[in-house]
C-alpha cells in the first residue's frame, strides 16, 4: 500500500482488511492513518462532506463486523501512547490506538496498573472500550467502568472532551458505543497502584468447579471442552514487595508456545478431519495442561498467549442464571454430538461486577460470562445458534465485539438506557456517518 497524498494523515486506497478470526473481509473506499486528534477530526469532516461513512479500526481483533466499512477506514495505529499522568489521582490519559499489551508496561513505568484486564491484550484501548471488553472478578468492572473522560471526533468535525461535567449525556453514551457516536481519540482511565498477581493454573474435575464459588478476592477463570475436565486459573493480588516468581523462558516456550498453541493447532486440524476423536483429544488437552503457580506484575499474568485462531460468541448473564445456562449448554453439546458436531475449543467462564455504563454487558447486574468457540476453519453456525438461544432466553447480553444475531428490537428490551443512547446518537450523528450494516442491525438505521 502506498500513500496517495503527502502531508497530513497518511492515506491509502483500497487496502483489504480482515478480522483476526478471518470471518469478515472488506475493502474500504479509502484508508486514513491519522497521527493526531486534529487529523482524525479533519478526516471525519472530509468523509462526511463526501457522503462517505466512517469506521475506526484498532487491532481488528473483534469477531463481529463492527469495524467493516465501504467508506473511510480510520486506522488509529499511529495514535499510541500516554498523554498525561496524574499520580495524585491515579488518572491517566492515553491515545485510543494504544495496544493493551503496550499500555501495561507504560503504566508500570509510572508505578500504576489497570485494576483488571482481559485474557487477551492485542486490542487497542479504543476498541476495548467500544465493545465492552472485560476481565474476570466480581470486585472489578470491565474497561468501560474505568473511564473518567473521553475525547471524541464527532460527525461535524469537532473535537469534544466529555466527562461527568462536560456533556455528561454524551459521555455516558460514549463509554460503550461501538463507535456509533464518533471516533474516540483519547481516553482518561482510573488506574491503581501497580501490583503483582500470583496465578494458580490446574486441571480439575468439572463437577468440582461447576457451580463455581465466585470470589471477588481471588478471581477465577474456568474453561472446559465438552466431555473433558476443567482447566482453571485463579489470580491472587499481592503487593509489589512480595517479589516475582515468573514463568521461566524455557517453560513458557515449551508449555505455552509448543504445547498450548502448536500442538493444540494440530489437534484442531485432526478433530476437523475426524470429528469422532474430538472428545478424546479434549480429555488429553485438559489433563495435559501445565499445572503451575507463578507470580509476576499484573499485566503479564492477566493475559494468555492465543495464537490458534478461532471464532467466538460470548454472553453476559445474570450471575444467578449460571447453573441453568450451563446445564442448557451441556444439553446443546450433547444434542450436537449426536449429530456429529463436536466443538474442539473449550467453553470459558468468567464473572465481573455490575456497572452503570449504559450499553455495558454488565449494566446494572453482577454478570457471569460464558464464551463458546470453534476453530476458525469450522462452521460455528449450528453450535452458536443453539447456544445463543439458551443464553438469550435467560436474559443474556452478547459481547458487542463477538459473534451474535441480536438486533435493535432486542437491544431496546435488554438495556434500560437504550432509548437514551439512541437520543444521543440522533443528536450527535443524525446523518449516520458512523455506521455500517452491522450497526444498522444492532442499533437501527
Amino acid at each position: 500500500m502506498s500513500p496517495t497524498t503527502t502531508g497530513g494523515p497518511a492515506r491509502t486506497v483500497g487496502p483489504t482488511h480482515r478480522t483476526w478470526s478471518g470471518a469478515h473481509r472488506w475493502t474500504p473506499a479509502r484508508e486514513v492513518r491519522p497521527a493526531s486528534a486534529d487529523e482524525v477530526a479533519a478526516a471525519v469532516a472530509a468523509a462526511a462532506g463526501e457522503g462517505l461513512r466512517v469506521r475506526a479500526i484498532g487491532a481488528g481483533h473483534s469477531f463481529s463486523p463492527v469495524a467493516v466499512t465501504d467508506g473511510v477506514q480510520l486506522d488509529l495505529e499511529r495514535m499510541s501512547g500516554l498523554t498525561h499522568v496524574d499520580h495524585a489521582t491515579g488518572r491517566v490519559r492515553v491515545l485510543a490506538g494504544t495496544p493493551l499489551h503496550q499500555l501495561g508496561p507504560l503504566l508500570g513505568a509510572h508505578g500504576l496498573a489497570l485494576a483488571n484486564m482481559g485474557d487477551i491484550d492485542r486490542q487497542s484501548v479504543g476498541g476495548a472500550l467500544a465493545t465492552s471488553t472485560h476481565g474476570t472478578g466480581l470486585g472489578f468492572t470491565g474497561y468501560a467502568g474505568m473511564v473518567t473522560g473521553l475525547r471524541l471526533a464527532t460527525a461535524d468535525g469537532a473535537l469534544r472532551w466529555v466527562d461527568t461535567e462536560h456533556e455528561p449525556e454524551l459521555f455516558e453514551a460514549a463509554r460503550v458505543s461501538l463507535g456509533a457516536l464518533g471516533v474516540i481519540v483519547e481516553a482518561e482511565l482510573r488506574c491503581v497502584p501497580a501490583f503483582l498477581l500470583e496465578a494458580r493454573e490446574q486441571a480439575e474435575p468439572l463437577a468440582d468447579v461447576v457451580p463455581p464459588s465466585w470470589s471477588a478476592a481471588a478471581p477465577r477463570t474456568t474453561s472446559s471442552s465438552p466431555g473433558s475436565p476443567a482447566r482453571t486459573k485463579q489470580n491472587t493480588r499481592l503487593p509489589l514487595g512480595a517479589g516475582v516468581d515468573p514463568v521461566g523462558a524455557f517453560r513458557s516456550t515449551v508449555m505455552d508456545g509448543i504445547l498450548a498453541n502448536g500442538v493444540y493447532a494440530l489437534m484442531c486440524r485432526a478433530g476437523g478431519q475426524a470429528p469422532r476423536i474430538v472428545p478424546a483429544l479434549n480429555r488429553v488437552s485438559a489433563w495435559g495442561v501445565d499445572q503451575r503457580r507463578y507470580r509476576d506484575v499484573s499485566h503479564r499474568v492477566f493475559v494468555a498467549d492465543r495464537s490458534v485462531r478461532f471464532r467466538e460468541m460470548e454472553y453476559a448473564l445474570p450471575l444467578e442464571s449460571f447453573e441453568e445456562a450451563f446445564a442448557g449448554l451441556q444439553a446443546v453439546t450433547r444434542d450436537l454430538a449426536r449429530r456429529g458436531v463436536l466443538p474442539s475449543f473449550p467453553v470459558e467462564v468468567r464473572a465481573a461486577a455490575a456497572d452503570d455504563v449504559w450499553l455495558s454487558t454488565a449494566h446494572g447486574r453482577d454478570s457471569v460470562y460464558i464464551a463458546v468457540h470453534r476453530w476458525h476453519r469450522e462452521d460455528p453456525t449450528a453450535y452458536f445458534r443453539a447456544c445463543e438461544e439458551v443464553f438469550a432466553g435467560l436474559g443474556g447480553r452478547p459481547h458487542w465485539g463477538k459473534e451474535h444475531t441480536r438486533d435493535a428490537a432486542w437491544a431496546a428490551g435488554a438495556y434500560p438506557r437504550f432509548a437514551d443512547f439512541q437520543a444521543v446518537r440522533d443528536a450527535v450523528d443524525p446523518g449516520r456517518v458512523f455506521t455500517n450494516d452491522h450497526l444498522d442491525r444492532v442499533f437501527g438505521a
